[in-house]
């Protein structure tokens, strides 16, 4: 009997104990007196409890920093004796270098600013925003107001950097498609009503692009806004048979265009002597500059593809340069970050539409298709796997607008990850 009196204080210990594991945390927001607290929603053992969620997400700007900083040594690289042509004789070599330089701190500044906005207030804004885009499409197209480069019009001068409205359209098509999606979410079994006002909405934007003429843009605009209707939950059979009519609506521009259907004859056969020199001449040597890389690459700066034989090196086969100089190991490099890039806004995105946050849950996937698919097509077409089209990598090629947009959309998801991190701790957005 003594044993066991004198072993009672050590099981109350014990118990304790547990039931101190047991009880529920409490988060302070204000003074320490405890007067605002928020009790954490499950009580679980604080040894199989999460580490708590907050701040924001690190690994996504850390990888976004990575594939800036590469893109702009790169382009630096892909650049550097292009005063030696002269058409670009007036440039000194470090024209397209200081030009980067200013766009990555412009868009850094501006992408800072975007962030500080709730995502309420898009969700009411994202129709104008998309009116706006509109708007720019039709500027570009006037003569004095649109800038041409190559007999195309698809650039708006602005002092520091000549802006392509184009940029501004696919985050105003997400942004559109997704408040649609919440406004018609009711109707979404409805061919008519889910489908047709979206319909209206993309033909017009691709009636204004093909005019510029870029037919890529339009591609990864149509993926968007389709994506984001299949996310939204429209019917199945309805959604495969709006992409086959965007299939064929493809198709017959290819068929009825002898300068596209030149392209993918060329394509087919880069290495016929009809299309080598002309129609093919990019793409043949971008697969000589990656032939040339092998695995490990010709060392930084030691690029043959870039000195007037690539064109456009620095923009839209800047992925050339990079696996002539860094090789198969570079390019792996590059296409496993936006990879990794892509899924992360695709998870964050599903995480905030499992919070009742259907708007931001699709703006940001919305995102991630554009990221995702404008990036595959580039690679796609460096490597010869897809039909030459003017698109740039994203975060990476040379394009001041592009850059800006890219990181606005990449701070517009950051805001949404940080507001499903508020709502998962028990606060508000």
């Amino acid at each position: 009997m003594g044993n066991k009196v004198q072993a009672m204080p050590t099981l109350l210990a014990g118990l304790r104990e547990r039931l101190g594991a047991l009880r529920p945390s409490f988060g302070r927001k204000g003074d320490d007196d405890g007067s605002h607290r928020v009790p954490v929603r499950d009580w679980v053992p604080s040894s199989s409890r999460p580490a708590a969620v907050h701040g924001i997400d690190r690994a996504l700007i850390w990888v976004v920093v990575g594939l800036l900083a590469l893109g702009l040594v790169m382009v630096y690289s892909a650049s550097v004796a292009l005063p030696d042509n002269p058409r670009f004789a007036r440039y000194a070599s470090t024209h397209f270098l200081t030009r980067h330089v200013v766009s990555i701190v412009l868009a850094f500044v501006t992408a800072l600013l975007v962030l500080q906005i709730p995502m309420s207030v898009w969700e009411k804004w994202a129709p104008w925003v998309f009116v706006a885009a509109l708007v720019l499409l039709v500027l570009v197209l006037i003569p004095g107001v649109g800038k041409g480069v190559n007999g195309a019009r698809r650039w708006i001068p602005l002092g520091v950097m000549n802006f392509q409205p184009s940029e501004l359209a696919k985050l105003g098509i997400a942004m559109y498609a997704a408040s649609y999606m919440v406004r018609k979410m009711d109707a979404r079994e409805n061919f008519f009503r889910a489908v047709t006002p979206m319909a209206v909405a993309l033909a017009v934007v691709g009636i204004l692009l093909l005019a510029e003429p870029d037919m890529g843009a339009f591609m990864v605009i149509a993926a968007v806004a389709l994506g984001i209707l299949f996310l939204g939950g429209v019917n199945g059979r309805m959604f495969f048979l709006s992409v086959a009519v965007l299939v064929g609506a493809f198709v017959l521009m290819i068929v009825f265009s002898e300068f596209r259907r030149q392209r993918i004859f060329a394509y087919l056969d880069p290495w016929n002597p009809d299309y080598a020199q002309g129609k093919a001449y990019q793409l043949t040597h971008s697969l000589i500059a990656f032939g040339r890389g092998e695995i490990f690459g010709q060392g930084l700066g030691g690029s043959l593809e870039k000195l007037h034989y690539l064109p456009e090196a620095h923009t839209d086969f800047l992925l050339a340069v990079v696996g002539e100089e860094l090789g198969l190991v570079g390019v792996l490099s590059v296409l496993a970050a936006f990879f990794w890039l892509t899924r992360r806004i695709f998870h964050i995105g599903r995480q905030s539409i499992a919070l009742d946050r259907v708007f931001a849950g699709l703006l940001v996937q919305g995102i991630g298709i554009w990221m995702g698919g404008q990036s595959f097509i580039n690679m796609g077409v460096n490597l010869g796997v897809l039909p030459t089209k003017g698109l740039t990598l994203p975060l990476m090629s040379y394009g001041g607008s592009a850059i800006v947009m890219n990181l606005i959309a990449l701070a517009i998801v950051l805001r949404v990850d940080m507001e499903n991190r508020a709502m998962m701790r028990g606060g508000r957005p």
